[in-house]
This record gives C-alpha cells, structure tokens and sequence, in this order.
C-alpha cells in the first residue's frame, strides 16, 4: 500500500466520533495500514494539537455500540503521532492554503479525503479543493475522495450529487460509502452462492416462495434526531442498505468476479425491481417525539415495510418483502429466501450473530417418528473479532478497489426505486407502535429471526 494522507473533513461530526475515530484506532492496532501515513482532521472548533489529542483520547474511550473494546495505550500513542488537526473556515480559500501547505509539510504525495460533513458543504469544498490543486491525480500519485450515504435526499438531487462530484473528480477517484458493503457476511453472499455449485440452481421463482429482507434495530435513534428527523427509515435504510441486500442477494454470476463486473449486476437488480407503493405501511415508537432535535408534531417514520418484485425471467413473480425500523423487537438485518413446498429457507445473517445458514427438517433422537427444525449453518469463528465494515471499506479505498462502493448508476437505480414510496408516504400518517414490538401489521406474515444459530 502506497504512502498517503487522509483528510477528514468533520473530524469533530457524529460520524468522526462514532465510527472515523474508533476506526483509525482498530486499523492501527490490527497493523491494516502497513504503509506510512497521516490524518488531518479539519473542523470549525478552534483547538491546538494538545486539545486535539486529548478529544481523539476522550472519543475512543467514550462508549458506543460499534467501538466496545478497551483502548491500548502504545496504541494510542501511535495513532496520535500520525494526527494532526486543522480548524479552519470552510467558506475561506485561506484554510485550504493551509491544509495544502500542512499536506506539503508531510510529504505524501498520495491523498484521500473524506467527507464527514452535512452534503450543503460539498459544494463549497470541492470548489474550493479545486482552486487550491487538491482534486487532481498524476501518474505518479493519486487524489480520491469518499463521500457518505445517503447520495442527495431524492432521484434529482442525488444527479446533482453526482454531477457536482464529476465535476471535480474523475469516476475512478469517487468512493461513494454504504457502510453495508463493507460487512463481512454481505460481501460473503457472493463467494457462497457463486462458489459452490450446490443451491445457486434453486435462485429461482420455480422453487422460491418469496423473499424477506429485515434491518430491525431493538434501540431508537439515540443522538442522531436532527438527521433522523428530516429524513426517516425508509432514506436511511431503505434506499440503501436493504436494496444492497437484495441486489447481492438475487444477482446473477458476473462474467468475471471485477469491481465493474459486480457492480454491473448489482445494478442490473436495481434497474429491474418494481416497487408496489400501495404495499407501504409506516409506523412511529412510542416516545419519538420526546426524542431530542425532533420536531414535537413529526410525521417522520422510524419503521416501514413494503413490497417488490424483480422484472426478470429469473426470479419473475417472486414477492420480495422488506422491513426496516427501531425500537423493534430484536436487533436483527437479514435476508431470508423461503422455499415453496417445504420448510425451508435459506438465511444470510448480516447482523447479530452473523452467518449463512439452511433451516432444514431432521428427526429427533429416540423411537418415534417425530420432526424437528435444524439449521445447516456457517458461523464465523467464535474467538475471532470480525473486522468492522468501515475498516474494510477504508482500505478498500486506499487500493484503489471500488468493488463495495456504489457508482452513480447504482445510486440512480435505488432513487428511482424509493422515490414513489417518498412521495406515498406522505399522505400518510405512522401508526404509533410500541417499543419491542415488530412493528405496524401489514399484509405479510412475516418469519420471527431466529437467535438459535451462530450464537458467538
């Protein structure tokens, strides 16, 4: 791996607190970067090197659920020595003389920006970026950026997104960042189903019932309200996560296993799935409106569930139902493929207890004839630490690989795909629900995710 020199734009944001942060700590402590390197961290507070490192110390030790583990401090101690911070006017071309100065003083000749910022910035420091030749690769180094879901709030504004980006950046230097991608069983399904030869000839509707995709979260919207609120479930898990899910879920093989290749039939399910947004049905938690930076009336919802179907000669026909929301019954996000005829179904567990498993029909133990649900099922390790899907992600990046990165198509398919929900979800009120339930009813019965396998 090349030298290089991140930038992190909101080095102070949520985002930086709850996953940039903790992240550069685990890459370092698990010997992922084994080049040089440096961070710069730009944000508006003013702080010196001494406050700066004493905020990186008090984020890493303040617990969230993604970052649990103690913190080392030789560990510590080598990360900060890479860090540097930057406050800066983002609206003045003087701190980008800065940070351009600041970036020749560390000699890297390669560049990596990250954008942990609200999108009504980008406009400003892309241009800015530009002005003062922070945008441009040589054939002697390379300059990348990446840039945070959700990609513009509709179909129009996500083209305007991905206009501004192109506008500066070349496609090959864009890393657009769904988290999703980056975990470990998602990016699995592909090896599973297009590795093994044994249940890829059953993908289809001949022996598929349906389909049922869940991110069920069993806590609220925790300090993210002012975001949360003006955007809801269906943009923050439903335009994105879900759909990534399904697309690796039903794709069909690549001509060959390359970033395009996989890329071009993710996008190829998106192109082709047709929503039902008369299917929708939303639903509140009981208390959100108490929650902080939420307005006292919102409408806003924190659970939907709806239907779809692909329009191929593959999976024609095939209902695919799909649910996401908070303060559910159980924490949960998978896919579930359920077989027509039987009892069966195939499971790709994303999170918790991540895995692949067959639920399958075997006999009990004794004299009689008497059935008993079982699980074929692949568990990751129990004594090892899966690595998180920003670690993967990032490093990703670094090497140039955009194969679980999204492209503009991709983001356009998903838009056109979501938008009509948008726009019926508006004349709709959320059903208020209680918190550990599963939700609304809807027309579905829904299969309850089970805690029986990989338990780690």
């Amino acid at each position: 791996m090349d030298s290089f020199t991140l930038v992190i734009f909101g080095i102070t944001s949520n985002l930086a607190q709850i996953k940039l942060i903790p992240t550069l700590y685990d890459l370092v402590a698990g010997g992922a970067i084994e080049s040089d390197f440096s961070v710069i961290g730009v944000g508006r507070t003013p702080m010196d090197q001494e406050q700066f490192n004493s905020y990186i110390s008090k984020t890493l030790r303040t617990p969230n659920r993604h970052h649990t583990h103690a913190i080392d401090e030789q560990i510590e101690s080598t990360l900060l020595s890479k860090l540097h911070y930057l406050p800066a006017d983002l609206t003045d071309p003087s701190s980008y003389k800065e940070l351009n100065h600041q970036i020749e003083n560390i000699g890297h000749k390669n560049l990596m920006i990250y954008l942990a910022t609200f999108p009504s910035l980008y406009s400003t420091i892309f241009n800015k970026l530009h002005s003062a030749g922070l945008t441009i690769s040589t054939k002697d180094s390379w300059t990348r950026v990446m840039i945070e879901k959700p990609i513009g709030s509709d179909r129009s504004s996500a083209k305007e997104v991905n206009d501004l980006i192109t506008k500066y950046f070349k496609e090959d230097q864009i890393f657009r960042l769904d988290h999703y991608l980056g975990k470990e069983t998602l990016q699995n399904i592909l090896t599973f189903r297009f590795g093994n030869g044994i249940l890829e000839p059953l993908m289809t509707s001949e022996h598929i019932d349906h389909i049922e995709v869940t991110a069920a979260e069993d806590f609220g919207i925790g300090s993210r309200g002012s975001y949360y609120d003006q955007n809801g479930a269906i943009k923050d898990v439903g335009q994105n996560h879900l759909l990534q899910m399904i697309a690796l879920a039903t794709m069909d093989k690549p001509a060959e296993m390359t970033s395009d290749e996989i890329t071009r039939e993710r996008v190829k399910v998106l192109q082709n799935l047709v929503c039902d947004p008369e299917s929708l049905v939303t639903g509140q938690y009981e208390g959100y409106l108490s929650e902080k930076d939420v307005a006292p009336n919102s409408t806003i919802e924190t659970y939907f569930s709806f239907k779809t179907s692909l329009n191929t000669a593959r999976f024609r026909g095939v209902p695919i139902y799909v649910r996401g929301g908070k303060y559910l019954a159980r924490t949960a996000t998978e896919v579930a493929i359920i077989f027509k005829d039987s009892p069966n179904v195939l499971i790709y567990r994303i999170q918790p207890n991540e895995g692949i498993v067959l639920k399958i029909m075997t006999k009990k133990p004794g004299h009689t004839l008497e059935l008993e649900e079982s699980y074929m099922q692949f568990c990751y390790p129990h004594d090892i630490d899966l690595p998180d899907a920003y670690e993967k992600l990032i490093i990703d990046a670094l090497r140039g690989d955009q194969t679980y990165f999204n492209d503009a198509n991709e983001i356009d398919a998903q838009w056109a795909l979501v938008d009509p929900l948008i726009t019926a979800k508006h004349g709709m009120t959320p059903t208020i629900y209680a918190k550990g339930s599963w939700g609304p009813q809807d027309d579905h019965a829904w299969l309850e995710p089970s805690t029986v396998f990989c338990n780690r």
